[in-house]
């Protein structure tokens, strides 16, 4: 064992691993549709908004452009497709965890028949052949737009962005989520989690309506109508209670509908081959515009904006210039020709709302209300079709249909953040797709006829919750064996979508060790063999790990003492305990659910019952792995009740009878109570080696995925290396432009000389001409040396020029500071030398800076104007800078003492038992602490009442009133206490004002104060009226 470390050094430690608070706290959030994507962030100070693109709009395409040596995204690539189609990737979340026989493959090279699409042979999957050099395969392309959407959350966040929250269709299978998960890892984004769009949607919804949630179970359905497909949701609000944080709103999918291929593309596809057939009937062209792939790409972005137009408008003309060899293209289209095309898809749209019903166990009146969401829910013929569905009057929009799934996903994203602090909203999601575990054993038939009996386990029943752990415990196998993970029954879907679902066989599993296992614990009992799955927040199913259980009978030991128990809790929480592995123990998971052990009927009847009393009851799932422990530590507890007392007895007798006994019978009494003692079970578990062997979708193999992020980076790498010779060419451009212009302004000319002059001239002149020849073809580094020449050639032209503009400001700022600190100067000399609070050393520094200060300007002012202008100048701003903040320190330190100053006490009348000077030097120290008498402070604020400063009208009643102020103030002993606070508050009101635009009001309020007569009411109206002003 090692030694425990000190509490002390533990609690350092921890302290040491926080996080760093100023690492980047920012998450973000993509809502991945089929056509166009959605991002969202949230930042300290800015709480859930959607990220603005490049070209300032909310929502960005989900399109690449692949050139030979250039890549554009979101509408650049969309620009691109209507010139050269072959070289953008669209819609490629229709391919993610496809094999290359998938029905959707198929559809998709239909759809886009410019594109070659290849088998990979290794995965089974496909990729994109553009050249042997450009091969890339969907997620790849994926990763592309994850990586580019992390760009744009960055530049709108202004810092990194690394965690965040991607939306995913709830129709996903195991294969295809794994797939965004691969995209999301070769983009370098770490995936908090994988949320379903129509999940993110309802939390949106019930985050901004959490008063209205109660005790009261609320349905809502959401029929989210995409580009690409369409989903029905019912979702359940209501609070519930929780250990955690009390009362708290959640939300539960009761149940999901969808349809994979009805949306707007459809649709548009339609309206496409409407107008294709429209101009061929024009006979304007002999070519069938069909067989032309970039007349076709023009028609459907032609159909796409015709699609939204006719939502609103009863006809619509659609025109398209230069279709075909020069051929314009017009042609009227009317809303009632469009829904005409699409009757068969008008038809489907009930299907999702049948499906979510039914998966639900609910019928629509138990719905309150039905929320549109999604782009193709605008077309009227889809809400008109969906209002007769559902039996109501009208359906409510009351929701963002664009941006509802990406304000919900960045909402779970902060809630998922250590970095902020959100209000709990509990998020019940369900596995649309059950998943069963099947697996083989021999049987003997009473005839002694050996057999195979083929098992099955309900392991996630459709609709099940998650995220979710379950265990399955295999009883009867003491050897090596296999089992299966597999969808389980998928008759609610149609035979279509069976064949676009993939395999229904997800993994095999091949257990190793078991046989090794039983032999080590032989004299143990055996407990069988337990898998532990786990779906998590992604809904991703994961086998955590398998391990063979056993169980054995040992000794109790002796109880340890309050305190050594409270010394190990207190140390294991810091971690300070062995880091050293108990061999083969393991703690009971808490949250983990007992699946129903295998019955001896056969199928899977028994087992379905068990699941059934699990969805009425969730509460009750994260208990059922500990109630079959407590109940087996029962029978050991009350044994050892009833055997105390008799241990008791047979040792009172014992007592009594001592004498007597042999030692024979004290050993035989010895080993009596021995074995009265009682024992405990203990639980070893021995881990299982697992070979997984996936069936529906090979995942990329490590080097594939560091392959693919190399491949991904190159390419980041090459687009950074363009936008910075693009920014370096632009600037060279700009600066021999630029110059050559400024060459002849004024200004320039005059700091010139000729000589210098066709210098310059004639090297900008060369390199404009090479920038004509080879600058468009150079690379940066030499783009970046022929711009430095140039900016070192000018450096000197524009240095004097750039002096030259600074003089005037920097000059008149010099002699205001220079003007105040000489009038503050003069106004500080004059305080009494009782009430003085400014040291003779002080003043002097003060007087000699100020002295230093003046004649340098003055020196270095003549000198500049003996120079000529195109030389070189003695006098510089930075100079001049530093003149004005030295000053300004001294005079700032001075200042910020008067403002803290206190008057001193007045004089104490000296006492027999003392003498003066020794209780002077006494309070001497003291004396700033001394509040002054009340009397002086009242005599101040009743002079502040002058209004107005003094005019020539009423000079002549000066003498009088100073002549009033003098007879009050003579009785008292305060009249040069008094003048010393009215100083020190003009010197309070100078250090307001000094850079501000009141030079008259302070030097006016300073010069009362020099005069040699003291016009008390007027240092005071000018002390107000200059605090007012400034």
């Amino acid at each position: 064992m090692r030694e425990k470390l000190p509490l002390w050094v533990l609690f350092c430690l921890a302290l040491a691993h926080l996080p760093s608070p100023t690492a980047s706290v920012a998450v973000m959030s993509v809502d991945l549709g089929s056509e166009w994507m959605k991002i969202a962030i949230v930042k300290p100070g800015v709480p859930m908004e959607i990220v603005l693109n490049k070209e300032s709009r909310r929502k960005t395409p989900v399109a690449v452009c692949l050139k030979e040596n250039e890549r554009l995204f979101g509408d650049g690539a969309l620009g691109v497709s209507v010139k050269n189609p072959k070289v953008v990737y669209r819609y490629i979340q229709n391919l993610l965890g496809k094999t290359a026989e998938n029905p959707q493959v198929a559809q998709y090279q239909k759809h886009f028949p410019e594109h070659q699409i290849v088998k990979d042979e290794k995965r089974g999957t496909v990729y994109f052949k553009y050249s042997e050099e450009m091969q890339y395969s969907p997620v790849e392309i994926l990763g592309m737009v994850l990586n580019y959407s992390s760009g744009l959350a960055q530049d709108f966040a202004e810092q990194p962005i690394k965690d965040a929250v991607i939306t995913v269709p709830a129709f996903f299978n195991q294969a295809e989520r794994r797939a965004v998960l691969q995209a999301a890892q070769m983009a370098g984004l770490k995936v908090l989690q994988l949320i379903n769009d129509n999940t993110a949607v309802a939390l949106n919804y019930g985050v901004f309506r959490r008063k209205d949630i109660n005790s009261t179970a609320q349905n809502v359905m959401f029929y989210d109508m995409g580009s690409g497909s369409t989903t029905a949701t019912v979702v359940t609000y209501q609070t519930v209670k929780t250990k955690e944080s009390g009362t708290q709103p959640q939300l539960q999918i009761r149940g999901v509908g969808f349809d994979r291929t009805l949306g707007g593309f459809e649709m548009e596809l339609r309206l496409r081959d409407h107008l294709a057939k429209l101009f061929n009937e024009q006979k304007k062209s002999t070519k069938d515009v069909r067989e032309n792939l970039r007349a076709m790409a023009k028609l459907l972005k032609e159909a796409q904006r015709l699609k939204t137009v006719l939502s609103a408008n009863a006809e619509h003309v659609a025109q398209i210039e230069g279709l075909m060899d020069d051929i314009d293209f017009k042609a009227k289209v009317t809303r009632a020709e469009f829904e005409a095309l699409c009757p068969d898809l008008f038809e489907r749209v009930p299907g999702p709302v049948q499906q979510a019903l039914a998966s639900s166990e609910m019928s629509m009146d138990e719905i309150e209300q039905v929320i549109l969401v999604g782009g193709a829910t605008r077309v009227p013929k889809v809400q008109e079709v969906l209002l007769k569905a559902v039996g109501r009057e009208e359906l409510a929009k009351n929701i963002n249909a664009d941006e509802a799934a990406a304000m919900g996903a960045v909402y779970q994203a902060a809630a998922l953040s250590k970095a902020f602090k959100v209000k709990p909203f509990l998020v019940r999601d369900a596995a649309v797709f059950p998943v069963q575990v099947e697996f083989s054993r021999e049987t003997e038939e009473e005839d002694g006829v050996k057999g195979v009996k083929h098992n099955k386990r309900i392991l996630f029943q459709r609709m099940a919750p998650y995220p979710q752990r379950k265990v399955i415990t295999f009883n009867r196998y003491n050897d090596d064996f296999d089992f299966y993970i597999n969808y389980g029954d998928l008759s609610f879907l149609s035979q279509d979508d069976l064949k676009m679902f993939g395999s229904q066989n997800l993994t095999t599993v091949k257990l190793s060790g078991v046989g090794n296992s039983f032999k080590k614990n032989s004299d143990a009992e055996s407990k069988g063999i337990k898998a532990h799955f786990n779906m998590d927040e992604s809904g991703v199913l994961i086998l955590d790990r398998v391990e063979s259980v056993f169980e054995t009978i040992v000794e109790e030991k002796e109880e340890e003492s309050t305190l050594t128990k409270l010394g190990n809790t207190i140390s294991s929480l810091f971690g300070g305990g062995s880091s050293e592995p108990s061999a083969n123990v393991t703690e009971p998971v808490q949250d983990e659910e007992e699946v129903p052990p295998e019955s001896g009927k056969d199928q899977d009847e028994p087992v379905e019952k068990p699941d059934e009393s699990v969805k009425e009851k969730p509460d009750t799932e994260e208990k059922t792995e500990e109630e079959p422990q407590t109940e087996e530590k029962k029978p050991d507890k009350e044994g050892s009740d009833k055997e105390q007392p008799e241990e008791e007895k047979e040792a009172e007798k014992a007592e009594k009878t001592d004498e007597v006994k042999t030692n024979g019978a004290q050993e035989e009494e010895k080993e009596a109570e021995k074995k009265a003692k009682p024992q405990k079970k203990s639980k070893i578990s021995v881990d299982i080696g697992v070979d997984l062997e996936v069936n529906d979708v090979l995942d990329p193999s490590l080097e594939d995925i560091v392959a693919s992020r190399k491949k991904l980076q190159d390419l980041t790498n090459r687009d950074l290396e363009k936008q910075e010779r693009e920014k370096t060419l632009n600037s060279l451009e700009a600066f021999i432009f630029e110059t050559q212009d400024k060459l002849y302004q004024d200004e320039y000319q005059a700091v010139v000389t000729e000589e210098e002059k066709e210098d310059i001239s004639a090297k900008l002149s060369a390199a404009s001409s090479w920038m004509d020849e080879e600058g468009y073809t150079a690379g940066t580094k030499e783009l970046k040396e022929k711009l430095s020449e140039l900016k070192k050639l000018c450096k000197a032209m524009f240095f004097r020029v750039e002096e030259r503009k600074k003089w005037p400001d920097r000059l008149a700022a010099l002699d205001s500071m220079l003007n105040h600190s000489t009038i503050f100067l003069k106004s500080a000399k004059m305080i009494p030398e009782d009430d003085q609070i400014f040291t003779e050393v002080e003043l002097k520094t003060l007087e000699k800076v100020i002295n230093e200060t003046t004649d340098w300007k003055n020196e270095t002012v003549a000198e500049q104007e003996k120079r000529s202008p195109t030389e070189k100048p003695v006098l510089l701003s930075k100079e001049i800078e530093a003149k004005l903040s030295l000053l300004d320190r001294e005079v700032n330190y001075l200042l910020n003492k008067a403002k803290f100053a206190k008057p001193k006490p007045k004089p104490k009348p000296k006492d027999k038992n003392s003498t003066s000077t020794e209780s002077n030097k006494t309070s001497s120290a003291d004396s700033e602490k001394v509040i002054p008498p009340k009397n002086e402070t009242e005599g101040v604020e009743e002079a502040i009442p002058a209004e107005e400063p003094p005019t020539e009208e009423n000079k002549n009643e000066e003498p009088e009133t100073e002549q009033k102020v003098v007879e009050e103030t003579e009785g008292t002993e305060t009249s040069d206490k008094s003048n010393s606070g009215i100083l020190v508050v003009a010197l309070s009101v100078f250090t307001t004002s000094r850079f501000m635009s009141c030079g008259k009001e302070v030097i006016t309020l300073l010069s009362y104060i020099i005069s040699p007569k003291k016009h008390v009411p007027e240092i005071l109206h000018w002390s107000t009226h200059t605090k007012t002003m400034c």
